[in-house]
């Protein structure tokens, strides 16, 4: 009884996640991802147009059509033709071609919403995909609790993000390329606040850096409207899954790229200047074609070494901000102290011009693709500026946050809302005039340029915050007994 009892309290979207994992038998995560993701997607603007589309056949004395594409569009919600309505899925759920009944309907879909075009997947009719089981996860996926929620839309914006997470985490090393962390994305746009203005993300992933910054405004009563987003993905499956995503929130995609020389190369955006860069790049990539971009214009600060790409994607977020913009990423922690191929001179640089924010060294296991220690960034163009940020414009704020987190898992750690807070609250704390901050022992200092530079512009925190203060209590001997 108390086993039932405790599956009813569980969230909706952990139960689904049970029960599409039974499903998927013989399938990798990989591709099972875009199975569910799809559906997922299908059963939201399925919602959206049944909605408006009931709305529609109330007002039909007043002149409104329901089977009209442009009241559709005139409401940004996208039209659904016969063949692919929710409704037609679910009564042909048990049909031995349900497979490909859902692959026409995709079709059909992106051929009454352009800005879907080549976004939905077509891998229903595949082989190792049992037609039961399909048809099962149809019917879960439209089952009465989830049809019957309130803000049925916005629940399956959730869910959509939660499979994201347990996809990543069930793919494992390959599943981090398409997904950062929630919390470290959390993280990021608290202490950048976007609240207003052009938001950059030149490796976009499946979308997380947009979706929370949509999330944080409306978290802080902003105007959602007043953000516009601006990404770009060298992946193309990514780029979908980022696409739907996106669409989900109903956020306004048109300006997420896709090419396959990514942003290096091919910068989709290349005469964008934005208040605000929130990325996760490639750790240390070694195959960015460095050696087709040495007299590129974006090395002010110095020529990014050919086998790493770590302070090429520095200097690009940096190259595409507007006077006063900020940026917030994460890299590689060895970026903090490399000289290699002039990686040293060109921190040096980055350091002499007045843009380096603040560091936050991160903990181990936060992310799914890579062991490799990592840092946040967080740089400024006000600080040296004719802007209102001066106090600081001489100083550097270093965190060391490696034993801030907890772990979810044997091998995975997330930060919890209070160390989010915690992180983000110094910042601000630090960087608004007249703030209350303080250096914590073993934990925070602000840090003048110059003793930065004595210390040969090594950023790791840990040379700088010192170790924390010890209880007056301690006692030695009682150490060495545990």
């Amino acid at each position: 009884m108390a086993k039932k009892k405790e599956i009813a309290d569980e969230p909706l979207e952990k139960q689904l996640w049970k029960a599409a994992d039974k499903l998927r038998k013989n399938i990798d995560a990989a591709e099972y991802k875009h199975v569910v993701l799809g559906l997922i997607f299908l059963r939201y603007i399925s919602v959206s147009f049944e909605d408006l589309y009931n709305k529609l056949k109330q007002e039909i004395d007043l002149g409104a059509d329901p089977e009209d594409r442009e009241e559709y569009k005139a409401e940004n919600v996208f039209y659904v033709p016969a063949e692919a309505r929710w409704s037609t899925l679910v009564a042909n759920a048990k049909d031995p071609k349900i497979g490909k009944l859902i692959d026409e309907a995709m079709d059909a879909i992106e051929k009454d919403n352009p800005s879907l075009k080549g976004v939905l997947p077509k891998v229903f009719a595949r082989p190792n995909l049992d037609p039961t089981s399909l048809g099962e996860l149809v019917d879960l996926i439209g089952n009465s609790t989830l049809s019957a929620a309130t803000n049925s839309a916005d629940l399956l914006g959730h869910v959509f993000e939660y499979f994201l997470g347990e996809f990543a985490l069930a793919e494992g090393k390959k599943g981090g390329q398409f997904y950062t962390p929630r919390s470290v994305v959390e993280l990021l746009v608290n202490m950048l606040e976007p609240y207003k203005g052009r938001v950059l993300d030149p490796c976009c992933g499946s979308g997380g850096m947009f979706v929370q910054s949509e999330k944080f405004v409306e978290q802080h009563q902003g105007r959602v409207n007043d953000i516009s987003i601006f990404g770009q993905e060298s992946n193309q499956t990514t780029w979908r899954l980022c696409k739907m995503n996106l669409a989900i929130r109903g956020i306004d995609a048109s300006q997420v790229k896709w090419n396959t020389e990514g942003s290096f190369l091919n910068d989709a955006h290349r005469d964008v200047k934005v208040d605000y860069v929130i990325a996760n790049p490639p750790f240390n990539d070694s195959d960015w074609s460095g050696d087709l971009l040495r007299s590129d214009g974006r090395w002010k600060y110095g020529v990014p070494p050919a086998g790493n790409a770590n302070f090429a994607w520095i200097q690009h977020f940096i190259y595409h901000l507007a006077p006063a913009g900020q940026a917030g990423f994460v890299l590689a922690k060895g970026a903090l102290t490399s000289k290699n191929s002039g990686e040293g001179e060109i921190r040096k640089n980055l350091v002499d011009a007045g843009l380096v924010d603040c560091i936050v060294n991160l903990p181990a296991k936060l992310f799914l693709n890579t062991q490799i220690p990592a840092s946040l960034w967080f740089l400024s163009r006000s600080r040296c500026a004719d802007g209102s940020f001066r106090e600081r414009s001489q100083e550097i704020l270093f965190i060391d946050a490696r034993n801030m987190g907890h772990l979810i898992n044997r091998r995975t750690r997330e930060f919890s809302p209070e160390d989010i807070k915690l992180i983000s609250d110094t910042y601000h704390q630090w960087r608004n005039e007249g703030g209350t901050y303080q250096d914590v022992p073993g934990f925070c200092a602000s840090v003048s340029v110059s003793c930065v530079a004595e210390l040969d512009h090594i950023l790791t925190p840990g040379r700088y915050v010192g170790l924390p203060e010890e209880d007056d209590d301690f006692n030695f001997e009682d150490s060495l007994q545990h």
